[in-house]
């Protein structure tokens, strides 16, 4: 009883000195403190990143927005002489030129068909972007065995008996490959829908009475070709790769032989000479009389090439994969083509996902090669369209680069940011 009633001894009678605030690491202020202006290194590291950017992104903004010229209708509007003060960008030349940087000589009559095919491709291709949506087996037929026969048809032309072959093997395709009797069934479905609504539309937009005019693929151009030879050497290069990858982990000799010789001869051999080659060499062993379209031509190179860099990034993602993933597959009596398409090679594309879309993103930015060979590509329509008179200032070339660039960092940049979303998605098993 003593010790209780006792006055404590611990407690402090003089009040505790004044400490400072904490230092802030949180927000902007505390990354700054805490990642660009912790050490002298990063301390000099962010002055000349600051004066990287003020060189460079001040000058390019002066270029582009300040000092550019938004209103002319020929080359005297973009002309310092005129102006009386520096002129930037010539947005003008922009906005004349911009319907053949779209299309590049197709008929202004039948643009419209681009327009379409341009509009299917969006519809079918963001449902299957977005993960929650479902039904991703029928969307993916539509999209890469329905669509094509429709787009050929409505870039290329053809009477309507050949849309209605195309229609019927592309349905009898879906049906057998639906995956199951009612999977099938609604596939054949969605797809003579798909082929009846386009039909229908066609009509409305002025369809003539033997089909489409035919358009010949000299005269494309523009983003249509690029999106033209990039999707197609993107896509086919996947089932190409994946043949590849697995022929060179083969026990089979011939088929291991075969496969390291295609992946070697291909990726020893520039593009630009597979170009050549195909649009120039190549008719040159063809039968008489016999003739492959030039566009199609580079179409084959182009996936060809493709496919032996997807092989090499595929097979990094096939050693990637445990041994210990296959042999309990069989262990479970799975049979070895079970065991590579359902548990190995999902494993192997999820490891290697950051290496297929910087193929992906080299593919779409090489197909500005395909200009050298007569092809007029993005980047070919623009450069014929410096010769011009009505145009031609000081800056209409630098103001065409840079619409393009923006274009490709458009689609590239899109594609790294989706590959960072997927990636992110299947790997939320590894997150701490």
């Amino acid at each position: 009883m003593s010790d209780i009633a006792a006055p404590s001894t611990f407690v402090r009678q003089d009040l505790v000195k004044e400490r400072s605030a904490p230092i802030k690491t949180t927000g902007f202020i505390g990354f700054v403190r805490t990642q660009l202006l912790n050490s002298p290194t990063n301390i000099l590291l962010t002055v000349l990143g600051l004066l990287l950017l003020w060189f460079t992104l001040v000058p390019a903004t002066k270029f582009l927005l300040v000092d550019a010229v938004w209103q002319g209708t020929d080359r005297d509007a973009c002309l310092a002489v005129n102006a009386g003060h520096p002129v930037g960008a010539c947005w003008p030349y922009i906005k004349a030129k911009f319907p053949q940087f779209i299309y590049g000589f197709y008929p202004e009559p039948e643009r419209w068909r681009v327009n379409l095919t341009f509009l299917l491709a969006v519809l079918l291709l963001v449902p299957l972007l977005i993960p929650r949506l479902p039904d991703k087996g029928l969307n993916a037929g539509l999209l890469f065995i329905a669509f094509p026969v429709i787009g050929f048809f409505l870039l290329h032309g053809g009477s309507l008996i050949s849309f209605a072959i195309g229609a019927a093997i592309v349905s009898a395709l879906l049906f057998l490959f639906g995956g199951g009797i009612r999977t099938g069934w609604r596939a054949l479905m969605v797809s003579l829908a798909l082929f009846a609504g386009t039909g229908v539309v066609i009509a409305v937009l002025g369809l003539e009475h033997d089909g489409l005019p035919l358009v010949d693929t000299r005269q494309w151009g523009g983003l249509l070709v690029t999106l033209v030879v990039s999707v197609t050497g993107i896509v086919v290069s996947m089932p190409i790769g994946v043949a590849l990858a697995l022929g060179r982990r083969s026990t089979i000799p011939l088929v291991r032989i075969f496969s390291v010789a295609f992946i070697e001869f291909w990726r020893g051999v520039p593009l630009i000479t597979v170009l050549f080659f195909a649009t120039y060499m190549l008719p040159l062993f063809l039968p008489a009389g016999f003739t492959i379209d030039a566009l199609a031509r580079a179409l084959i190179g182009v996936a060809l090439f493709a496919g032996a860099y997807t092989a090499e990034v595929i097979r990094g993602g096939l050693q990637a994969v445990p041994r210990g993933q296959s042999e309990a597959a069989s262990a479970l009596g799975l049979a070895t083509w079970k065991t590579t398409a359902l548990i190995v090679m999902p494993q192997a594309l999820r490891h290697v996902i950051p290496g297929l879309v910087n193929s992906f993103i080299a593919m779409f930015k090489d197909t500005s090669l395909v200009s050298i060979v007569a092809i007029f590509d993005l980047l070919g329509v623009l450069q014929s369209s410096f010769a011009d008179p009505v145009w031609a200032t000081p800056t209409t070339s630098l103001t065409g680069f840079a619409f393009a660039g923006m274009i490709y960092f458009v689609f590239c940049f899109g594609m790294s940011r989706y590959s960072q979303f997927v990636e992110k998605r299947l790997n939320a098993h590894r997150r701490n």
